[in-house]
Order: structure tokens, then sequence, then C-alpha cells
């Protein structure tokens, strides 16, 4: 079997050691570059310890033929535009468990309009792990509150909308909240 665990691998930007370290129950670097190489038979529960270990589905460590590729043809850094070492993929990204979207109509701070933006669910014991990211907030009549947390007290969460010049919002006690995690923008 073709596997794609290399190319994949290098996209998430992980060394073996990482990916190892990450595998549950955890293995040895050198097992994951025996299965990368194809030195070792990859079997379906390695390709499922791998794939959970990446952050992707199984299937997108297996070569397909008609599977529509993207290749890095460039990376962008402080000189400008340059060729990849080494050949490199990008891989698609992947709906997650309790992630939603929602879409911008006009712009708004840093989000312009037709922009999409994903958003994962947290409950209210999280919150603070969402402290200065843009998150979206329930309201009463289906509405909702979107923007920056900027603190948290007592149940209240305090959040600056996207734009400049706007007023602080706080909302008691809300349900859940959602954290923006990926901007799709198309140019």
């Amino acid at each position: 079997m073709i596997t794609r665990i290399r190319e994949v691998r290098r996209a998430r930007g992980m060394t073996l050691d990482e990916v190892a370290k990450a595998c549950k129950p955890p293995t040895t670097p050198q097992t994951i570059g025996r299965l990368e190489t194809g030195t070792r038979t990859v079997s379906v529960g390695w390709l499922n310890r791998i794939a959970t270990a990446l952050g992707v589905d199984a299937s997108d460590l297996v070569d397909h033929p008609e599977r529509a590729e993207l290749p890095v043809v460039a990376i962008l850094g402080s000189n400008g535009a340059a060729a990849p070492k080494r050949q490199a993929l990008v891989v698609p990204p992947k709906v997650g468990a309790g992630q939603i979207a929602m879409t911008v109509s006009a712009s708004s701070g840093d989000y312009r309009a037709g922009d999409e933006i994903w958003l994962e669910r947290i409950e209210p014991e999280d919150f603070a792990h969402a402290l200065n990211r843009d998150i979206l907030v329930p309201r009463p009549a289906g509405r909702f509150l979107f923007g920056r947390l900027i603190g948290r007290e007592d149940g209240k969460l305090h959040l600056l909308p996207p734009g400049a010049g706007g007023r602080q919002s706080v909302v008691a006690d809300p349900a859940w909240a959602a954290v923006a995690v990926r901007l799709v923008r198309a140019i």
C-alpha cells in the first residue's frame, strides 16, 4: 500500500518524534519513519493511530489516484517567496466535531465580506482558554454577539467588537460560545 504519511506529516509541520509522541499509545520515531518509508507494513490500526496524531482522516494518509492534490510551489518568508527545499503538499481542512461556521456579509475589522469563519464550540468551563481570541456567543431571540474576548469574571464575558471604535459588550452566563479557529477567504 502506498501511503502519504510523510507528505501529510510535513504539511502539518511535525517531526517524527512529535508524531510518535502524539500517537495513542506513544511509539518511537523510528517506527513512524519505517511506516513512512514502507520498510514496515502499515496496518489499518497504524493508519488510524497516525491519522489521529496528525489530526487528519485515515483516508488522507492513503494515496488515491483520483485525489486532487494541492502542491506547495512557494513559501513566503521575510525575504519574499522562494521555492520549497522539499516537495510538500497542503492537507485540505476537515470539519471537526463541534465545529460551526459564520459567514461575513459586510466587512468589519479584520474580516471582509465573503469570508467564512470556522468556529469550535466550547462549554462555559473552557471560556478562560478563549481569552484574547474572537468568539461567537448566543443571545436571546436567535441573535449572536461576535468579538474579541477581553475579560471574564463572575460568569460574565466582556467582548470587543471586531471594528474600530466599538463599545465593549458584556454577556452574562452564556450556555456556550464558539472560538474562531479558521478563516476561509477567497482573494
